[in-house]
């Protein structure tokens, strides 16, 4: 009996972190232009920050992981979100790629 009780307990308390709840209504779900600019500075990011993704607001919705951006002379963590798809591109995650002299190039975004 107390088997089966202990079996209980273990089972309802692991479906206790079991929830779904809405989008975050402070979050935005469309953000930024069509296509991203091509980005150059000479300091590299930071590591990225670790997400953790929500459950999508909407079906067909696109997570767009954080990264960081440039902005006013220093990287800036922009957060990750969900998007709408747009029709005739693709999105491209953001990330750094180093160039040739040492410079810092930020790609990525919605490409045709």
């Amino acid at each position: 009996m107390s088997f089966r009780l202990v079996l209980g307990a273990v089972a309802l308390a692991s479906l206790a972190g079991c929830v779904v709840a809405p989008y975050p209504a402070g979050q935005p779900v469309y953000a930024g232009p069509a296509v991203s600019a091509d980005v150059v500075v000479h300091t590299p990011p930071p590591a990225p920050y670790v997400e953790v993704v929500p459950v999508p607001p909407f079906a067909g919705a696109i997570w767009v992981a954080g990264y960081w951006s440039w902005t006013n002379g220093r990287h800036q963590w922009v957060p990750g979100r969900y998007v709408a798809p747009r029709p005739g591109y693709r999105y491209e995650p953001h990330r750094w790629v180093p160039g040739p002299r040492g410079e810092w190039h930020l790609r990525g975004g919605w490409v045709r």
